[in-house]
């Protein structure tokens, strides 16, 4: 048994050991999608700020969107176009599955990564954890 002077000793040198600050890690949010209609085309306003936020390049976003949409899409500016009409709910998940699958590391959780192409394949490499996993090409 542990007599009461011992472990104020030991609790005390636990806690000299402990980082005098603790380091913050925000969480991981995706902007809100702001979107509307005209015609028969679906406007993404800030898609260039969804694109930053998330640290991925607009092109492949848009490719994603357009292909998972069945549609034609485009950079207008700093929004993006789609032909047809589709709600915020709709791309807001898009979007969701997009992060999923090209940004957040499916070993450590983190969205510190970047996606890398190496001879006919991509991978996501985390910039948190080192982690190296395939992705499926778009």
């Amino acid at each position: 048994m542990v007599d009461q002077s011992t472990y104020e000793k030991w609790l005390e040198r636990v806690y000299s050991k402990l980082p005098k600050t603790v380091e913050r890690r925000e969480r991981f949010e995706i902007p809100e999608v702001h979107s509307f209609i005209v015609g028969n085309r679906t406007f993404i306003k800030n898609f260039r700020q969804i694109c930053e936020a998330i640290n991925r390049e607009e092109q492949h976003v848009l490719r994603f969107l357009a292909k998972e949409l069945a549609t034609a899409g485009s950079m207008e500016g700093e929004h993006a176009v789609f032909q047809g009409k589709f709600n915020e709910a709709l791309i807001r998940r898009l979007i969701e599955d997009y992060v999923k699958e090209y940004v957040i590391c499916p070993v450590c959780r983190s969205p510190d990564t970047r996606i890398v192409r190496e001879e006919r394949f991509r991978f996501l490499v985390c910039e948190a954890c080192g982690a190296k996993s395939s992705v499926r090409g778009s």
